[in-house]
Parts: C-alpha cells; structure tokens; sequence
C-alpha cells in the first residue's frame, strides 16, 4: 500500500504530464485536470479567487467540485495570501477563529497560492489558487512546489518575483496547530 505522500507525488506525476498536453492559459481545462488527479487524494474543492475591483473582498472565479462562497472578505486565507504575495498552508482550519471563511464546515486545511503579481506595488495579487480538504495537515511544501510547477506549466502563473524564485521556506507560511 502506498503512503498519503507518494500517492500525492504520483498525482502530481500525472497532472504535469496532462497539462502539457492541455490548452495554455484555460482555468477552466486546468480545474478539470487537477480536480480529477487530485480528488482521490483528499483533496475535496479547488478553485480560483479574485481580488474584487474595490480590494476589499476576493470574488469565486472557477471552482470543482462544489460551489463556493463569494464574496469571501480579505481578512480570510485567500485574502491573507493575495496580500502577502506567500503562499498560506493551514494545517488545520478550527484554529484560524473567525478569521477562516467557512464555506464548507467538513473542511478542515487549506492551501492558498497567490499565482499573480499585484497590478501596483503594495496592492494585493488578483488571482490566488485555492485547495481544501477534509483531513487536518493535508497540504505541505510538496503540494506548494507541485502547484506552482502546474501552474506554470498550464500558462496560468506569471513567471515574476512574486511568484519565481522563491524557496518553499520564504514563499509560504504555515499557521500554528
């Protein structure tokens, strides 16, 4: 039997070989590919979030496999990452309070990669990856290296200082347990 992290290895495998293959620069093709090579997994809703005219809140552009709120407010993971430009892993969703926008209760950890550069210099990101899933500690570097490599591949990340360069370390932030 295989572990949960080689499991999530030979999903990305498989999600890097389909995008090459896929239409640059399509969520919606990237959406379908990764929700059906990350599902079985645990991973139980992704989705792309934007910065909404006003900076105020993030707006639910695409999403698989259930709807989602939206507007969602900037105090959230999603808004916390479009601000900080660093990628947000949170281990287990209940210690976040009131500062976790619950769309589903079962959800219990996230990670939030920002995947646009900000329009201005101190404004947030447009466009953040969202991934959730109903088990605590799903996500880790692996998921943020993988993601961002998919990303990239699938024409939907700038290749820019906000996203390039940065180690696993300096790009993202874990919340305490």
């Amino acid at each position: 039997m295989s572990s949960p992290d080689s499991a999530r290895r030979d999903a990305y495998t498989q999600l890097t070989e389909r995008l090459r293959s896929a239409p640059r620069g399509d969520p919606e093709a990237f959406l379908d590919i990764a929700w059906s090579a990350l599902e079985p997994t645990g991973v139980s809703w992704i989705g792309f979030y934007r910065t909404a005219d006003d900076e105020r809140s993030m707006l639910l552009e695409q999403c698989r496999d259930r709807p989602a709120c939206s507007p969602i407010g900037m105090h959230g993971v999603c808004g916390q990452a479009a601000k900080t430009g660093r990628t947000k892993i949170i281990e287990d969703v209940a210690a976040l309070g009131e500062d976790y926008v619950a769309c589903d209760p079962r959800d219990r950890s996230e990670i939030v990669i920002p995947i646009d550069a900000p329009t201005l210099p101190g404004r947030p990101a447009c466009r953040v990856l969202d991934l959730d899933s109903f088990q605590v500690g799903a996500f880790s570097d692996l998921d943020d290296r993988c993601l961002r490599e998919a990303l990239e591949i699938a024409g939907l990340a700038l290749k820019s200082d906000f996203t390039a360069g940065h180690s696993a370390d300096d790009s993202r932030e874990i919340s305490p347990d």
